[in-house]
């Protein structure tokens, strides 16, 4: 593979957005109760219109945080960024906008690492005769993406999963000084993301991944969402890669967080304390 281009090919789908906020719990009890009950009344309008797009399943999803990191996340999914953007404002606008605080945010876009059939890609393009980068060469992998969006086209564009639990982190792959996974040959790379997705594929029939790439759009390279009813199966998937060697040798992680799906019918109760 050293004659063929070091970057695997990627398809790209729905633009993401995961906003997270810290509620003022101080300021809602001191506002009037009948005022309150405008203000939710305002923002579960706003949700429920934002929650379902113009295909099936939820295109937003409200969950209520664990620990000390922030109190709601919404997770936005889109076909743009000028969509993501439009979220945003429409959500500022509402009265319920005033008692949050943003504590972090995160952009990226649904991808789909295609390290074993880029090769395949290079190859078949080579065995044509095409030079790497050439008109030719390029209309050859275009049309190999192109073929590979369609068939993969419900996982570019995903609805959010209807499982109880979110587990959200971003991460990095290592490229310091004495290990740096951009110099490591295609072919090694190609053989441990294999074995990393093997895994995976194990825990698929109890969780929902969905990764999404944001190199160039955010501080880390990948942000990974899994979705489940049981939460402690985050913990048994993420212990046992960590074991494979591109986790344990060459990844890096920010910080993790593990949230409850909260449905936008049951905001109310969320807000008298009651999930």
């Amino acid at each position: 593979m050293a004659e063929f281009p070091p970057v695997p090919l990627t398809l790209e789908g729905s633009a993401l957005l995961h906003q997270f906020f810290r509620f003022d719990w101080k300021a809602w009890r001191s506002c009037a109760e009948g005022e309150r009950t405008k203000i939710t009344a305002e923002f579960t309008a706003a949700l429920e219109k934002l929650e379902q797009g113009p295909g099936a399943g939820a295109q937003t999803g409200l969950f209520s945080q664990l620990g000390h990191k922030g109190d709601l996340i919404l997770v936005h999914f889109r076909d743009s960024f000028e969509a993501l953007n439009q979220v945003e404002l429409d959500l500022a606008k509402t009265s319920f906008y005033d008692f949050l605080t943003p504590t972090h945010s995160y952009v990226s876009v649904v991808e789909l690492g295609l390290y074993e059939s880029s090769r395949k890609t290079y190859e078949a393009a080579s065995a044509k005769g095409f030079e790497n980068h050439t008109p030719e060469w390029n209309a050859e992998v275009e049309s190999s993406l192109k073929r590979g969006a369609e068939a993969m086209k419900t996982r570019l564009f995903p609805a959010i999963p209807d499982a109880k639990y979110l587990c959200f982190y971003p991460m990095d792959r290592k490229r310091g000084e004495q290990v740096n996974w951009y110099t490591v040959p295609f072919a090694d790379r190609q053989r441990m993301m294999h074995e990393h997705g093997m895994i995976g594929r194990r825990y698929g029939d109890v969780v929902k991944q969905i990764i999404s790439g944001s190199i160039g759009m955010d501080d880390w390279e990948w942000g990974v969402d899994l979705f489940a009813d049981d939460p402690v199966v985050f913990k048994k998937l993420i212990y046992e890669m960590r074991f494979d060697e591109v986790s344990a040798v060459y990844a890096l992680f920010g910080q993790f967080y593990l949230a409850l799906r909260l449905p936008v019918e049951k905001l109310s109760d969320w807000l008298n304390g009651k999930l």
